[in-house]
């Protein structure tokens, strides 16, 4: 049970009145002090009432303060500090504890409800939030009766459940303590609660160090409260805070928000709020348009209005909260609630680079300012796929099979890998990925007989849906003569595998390499031999002169695992025939690098111009919306 506040009368270990009729007003460190009050010390026995009584309100009071009201008395207070009146009650960390404190007191207060759900320690997923507030609005509930009803719901996943059983642990402890612990009490242990002043303490820049003086500030106005007001709960202080955050500043003219200055922040609002207008008719003109580019036309404009919602937020920000603070804030806000195209175009946007530089917000734009403006909006209208390609630092992510589709035909590649065009697998496609899974699932499983090797192909043909037809039957044949071969083979060969289905990643210039081979095995004089699975037909020697994909797993051996030299070959399961790869001279071994150089550089300037052949283009499956095609 919390502590009545009939025992804690005696303020003198908190810093409240003391018997000599004189209040102790603490520092901010002394605050900060408070704000660590053990279970022990803060709900310990209380003096019996025969020491004396209390003293008065008036008698604990500055001069000033004698016979003021407890509101009037809260806007002394905060007068009183250098932040001025009503900054200290707009700052983020303050917010928070009064965003708990405000739905103690009405659980139907929505906005209060949403903050302490999405802001530590609790910090519920925007999707898990949207599912809370669909209850509240169906049943008709407050949001705590709410929460209460999602912990049932089978759409919220467990991870959900649990922030949830955390909150209306923490609301069940609060509530209990609102009308019977003394205010000071209650502000100090919900913060230590909320873990607010653990994670500043922890942090360092200047930032983090003023709002752990925000929280003092709020325990020094929670004790002074206390010396002012003859029965000082936490309700009652829940319910004068709540007034005193609502007031308008002095000389904000009634009826609205007063207007903001005219700085660089509001001019760039203006100038991208008149942007996004125009994008929106030309945006609408060609959703009636068969165009494959219709669904990022879309994410653009989502993506600009969310910029916009991005400036708002900066210029109405908390008092005495920096640019720089409340960006990194409202960006990952905003990014929880988006989808990953819209993230990728969200990221790549310049207007971050804009508002990060020197210039405050309060100042008029400069020219290099308005330049940059127009850069950042002009940028956005340009014919790129510049937020589509598949970045890392200045280069590109890349595999074999990316640098093979991009030397086949860039067009492909744009279709494929930059704008995502999904394909349907054909049903060979399919079969060799059915015999891959079953063949990694067996090494795995660290081998075994040949039944179990069979019972895995069957589980992923199952898995595949492949059917039942006769030529599927007849490739599901096949599969089992294949992988009896390959098993006979693996038990009788006199190299030693040594790992299945291993990962790298390195990098080449720029860019970032990654892939993963098959097997790799060790011979037996030594030497190591990187295999790859084929289900297709078997090429030649002579056919593999230019492959890329083992020429590029041989480079990453070396890169990445330091193997040095080794052999490269091709196993075609279903002829039962390795291939090695035609071994090249040392001069010859950086020719795949300048491959692979070559295709992200071409990829980087958007060189996707198409390169029609009948051999490529009639097994190609882009070829309904490849100009190519039609001539």
């Amino acid at each position: 049970m919390p502590p009545s506040l009939d025992d804690h009368q005696d303020a003198r270990s908190l810093g409240g009145p003391t018997g000599n009729g004189t209040a102790q007003t603490p520092n901010n460190a002394g605050a900060a002090e408070g704000l660590g009050l053990t279970a022990g010390a803060a709900e310990g026995p209380a003096p019996s009432a025969a020491k004396g009584p209390a003293p008065s309100a008036a008698e604990g009071l500055a001069p000033s303060a004698a016979g003021a009201t407890p509101p009037e008395r809260l806007r002394q207070i905060d007068g009183e500090r250098a932040e001025g009146p009503g900054e200290l009650l707009r700052r983020a960390e303050v917010r928070d504890v009064l965003a708990w404190m405000r739905l103690l007191v009405d659980p139907r207060d929505a906005a209060a409800a949403v903050r302490a759900l999405a802001r530590p320690p609790i910090e519920l997923r925007q999707v898990d939030l949207a599912r809370v507030i669909q209850i509240v609005r169906r049943q008709r509930l407050d949001v705590v009766a709410a929460l209460t009803a999602a912990m049932e719901s089978p759409q919220l996943p467990p991870p959900a459940r649990e922030r949830i059983g955390r909150f209306l642990e923490l609301h069940r402890w609060a509530a209990a303590g609102l009308d019977t612990m003394r205010a000071d009490l209650f502000v100090a242990r919900l913060i230590e609660r909320l873990g607010l002043r653990r994670r500043q303490l922890f942090a360092a820049d200047g930032e983090d160090a003023r709002r752990l003086a925000g929280l003092a500030e709020l325990c020094e106005l929670a004790e002074e409260f206390v010396g002012s007001s003859p029965r000082p709960t936490a309700r009652a202080l829940a319910v004068h805070l709540t007034a005193a955050s609502q007031e308008r500043p002095p000389g904000q003219e009634p009826g609205g928000p007063e207007a903001p200055a005219e700085g660089a922040l509001a001019g760039t609002l203006r100038t991208m709020r008149e942007a996004v207008l125009e994008d929106v008719a030309r945006i609408a003109g060609r959703l009636s348009e068969l165009r494959l580019d219709t669904e990022l036309d879309v994410a653009h404009g989502v993506v600009r209005y969310l910029e916009l919602l991005k400036l708002a937020a900066l210029l109405e920000r908390p008092a005495g909260e920096s640019p720089q603070a409340a960006l990194q804030d409202v960006n990952a806000r905003l990014r929880a609630a988006m989808t990953p195209l819209q993230r990728e175009i969200f990221d790549s946007s310049p207007l971050d680079e804009l508002l990060g530089g020197e210039q405050s917000e309060a100042d008029p734009p400069s020219p290099l300012g308005e330049r940059m403006l127009a850069q950042a909006v002009a940028a956005r209208d340009e014919p790129t796929l510049e937020a589509f390609l598949p970045r890392r630092g200045q280069g590109l992510i890349l595999s074999a099979s990316d640098v093979e589709t991009y030397r086949s035909c860039p067009l492909r590649y744009k279709f494929a890998r930059v704008l995502k065009i999904p394909t349907e697998q054909t049903l060979h496609q399919r079969f060799g990925i059915v015999v891959h899974q079953a063949l990694e699932r067996y090494h795995a499983a660290g081998g075994g007989q040949a039944r179990e090797l069979l019972d895995l192909l069957d589980a992923a043909w199952r898995r595949a849906g492949i059917g039942e037809g006769a030529r599927e039957r007849e490739l599901h044949g096949k599969a089992r003569a294949a992988l009896l071969r390959y098993h006979e083979r693996l038990h009788e060969q006199g190299a030693r595998p040594l790992w299945f289905e291993r990962s790298f990643a390195f990098d080449l210039g720029p860019h970032h390499v990654r892939g993963r081979v098959d097997r790799v095995d060790r011979l037996p004089n030594e030497e190591y031999e990187l295999i790859d699975y084929k289900t297709g037909y078997a090429k030649s020697e002579e056919e593999l002169g230019e492959d890329i994909q083992l020429s590029l797993y041989a480079l990453a051996a070396r890169e990445a695992w330091e193997l040095g030299e080794t052999r490269q070959a091709y196993y075609y399961l279903l002829d039962d025939r390795k291939v090695p790869l035609p071994r090249r001279k040392a001069e010859d071994a950086g020719w795949v690098r300048d491959v692979v150089l070559s295709a992200g550089e071409g990829i980087l300037a958007q060189a996707f111009e198409p390169t029609p052949s009948p051999a490529v283009c009639a097994l190609c499956d882009y070829r309904i919306v490849c100009p190519a095609a039609e001539r």
